[in-house]
């Protein structure tokens, strides 16, 4: 009889009940099963121990431990109790404190860890699946590095030094002086790390679902199956994937990735979400961009500020919109501050920000008078911004690209106001439409030859 069937056979001899029981030392009645099986290090009889267990907020697996009494050899594993999911997975968590290094990890063996501040990998298919902790994974590598440095000494004294004081790193990490990274890639998705604020959402743990490339497939030995699958639409895989690619950063040039969304605004439009976050100099940067062609007219919102609440309303800046609030005798031109996707809130203290920002505005080489009146312009936008003043914050885009969320959608909202109008001849040129031809220019072309 195989494991699963004995087990199976226990659990209808205890009146049946679920298989698969959440892991808890409270239940009594969640007990091993023995099996007596073969040690493979002295070839006598040891004791095989399988528990089919549920991970809160995870999955099904089966935890085996093996001990022989002859030989005093032990062994302990972790197999998914489930099929391997249609998706990889990778879980990438910023290590903080101590208690995340308490923080429970299932490992496959066909996962990868990684922890790229000290150029540290664990390899797929090099260790049996586990089931620990973040700072398990450490002192099994730690261990397994150890192992052979009395021989390393001996034939290769160089090598060994250099190991010695890589072992020392990795015992460094668990004392968690700084914050690194850990990362768990999985491509058959059986891999996890413990959320510990599940269901809601945990800010340091970002967790990744991907398609898996052909190689990947072939490895796990799903070549076959994933060439019999129907090519997706590469449209639905942009929706639903972040992409991402190498760039440079703007502020010390350094090699940085740049993530990449496609996001629908709902009532409205799709845009593209680009952020980049530079791990040399701590710079980040997000932009939008929008997914759509140009409109065919330009489009000036009007929202008049009456109550906090609006402070919280969803915004979409594009490049090409300008921002007026006419209480303040304030214009923000086209292209300053990029565009963003925002709450009015925020993007009223970017303004802020780049008031105060400005040398020319409120440093050493402004005039007092100068100086004045922008500090008295910074607190009524604030005043603004905490909603003790009401006013007009007015959006103009000649591209018909911007928008400002309707909290009353799909009704109309009293405080907001959408116009569309015909562009201007200037408006047309700043957006490179007065030259550009997309009908007729076939003929144009053959009868000019």
């Amino acid at each position: 009889m195989s494991a699963l069937g004995a087990l199976e056979a226990a659990g209808a001899g205890t009146g049946g009940g679920s298989l698969f029981r959440p892991l808890s030392a409270e239940d009594g009645e969640q007990r091993p099963a023995e099996i007596e099986s073969l040690c493979m290090n002295c070839f006598r009889n040891g004791v095989t121990r399988l528990l089919l267990t549920r991970i809160p907020f995870f999955k099904e697996i089966i935890v085996s431990s093996f001990a022989c009494d002859s030989c005093s050899w032990s062994n302990t594993e972790i197999q998914s109790a489930g099929r391997i999911q249609e998706q990889g997975v990778r879980y990438t968590l910023a290590v903080t404190s101590r208690q995340d290094m308490n923080r429970e990890v299932v490992k496959t063996d066909c996962a990868t860890a990684r922890i790229p501040e000290l150029d540290f990998e664990i390899p797929a298919f090099t260790q049996k699946g586990v089931l620990t902790t973040i700072e398990g994974i450490i002192d099994r590598a730690v261990a397994g590095l150890e192992q052979d440095q009395p021989v390393r000494r001996v034939t290769d004294e160089e090598v060994a030094s250099k190991i010695d004081e890589f072992i020392r790193k990795l015992k460094q990490l668990k004392e968690v002086h700084s914050s690194f990274t850990f990362i768990i890639d999985d491509p058959s998705g059986n891999s996890f790390v413990e959320n510990p604020r599940a269901p809601q959402r945990d800010d340091a743990l970002v967790v990744t679902r991907y398609r898996r490339t052909p190689q990947q497939a072939a490895m796990l030995g799903l070549e076959g199956e994933e060439l019999d699958e129907k090519p997706a639409d590469s449209a639905e895989d942009l929706r639903n994937e972040v992409l991402q690619f190498n760039t440079n950063c703007p502020e010390c040039n350094a090699p940085a990735n740049t993530n990449m969304k496609l996001v629908q605004i709902p009532h409205f439009k799709e845009v593209i979400i680009m952020a980049t976050n530079c791990d040399s100099c701590g710079h980040r940067t997000n932009e939008v961009k929008s997914g759509g062609a140009i409109e065919p007219q330009g489009t000036r919102i009007t929202l008049r500020i009456t109550d906090p609440s609006d402070m919280t309303r969803d915004i979409l800046k594009s490049e090409t919109c300008s921002v007026e609030i006419p209480e303040l005798e304030f214009e923000l031109g086209m292209g300053a501050l990029g565009g963003k996707f925002t709450t009015l809130e925020g993007l009223l203290k970017d303004i802020r920000d780049l008031v105060e920002r400005n040398p020319f505005s409120l440093g050493d080489s402004s005039t007092p008078s100068k100086t004045e009146k922008l500090q008295e312009f910074v607190g009524k936008l604030q005043e603004i911004i905490e909603g003790k003043a009401k006013a007009h914050f007015i959006m103009d885009d000649p591209a018909g690209n911007s928008y400002l969320q309707n909290v009353y959608a799909p009704e109309e909202d009293p405080e907001l106001k959408v116009e569309r109008y015909e562009r201007t001849f200037e408006q047309n040129e700043d957006l490179g439409l007065n030259d550009m031809k997309t009908e007729g220019y076939e003929s144009e072309g053959a009868a000019g030859r």
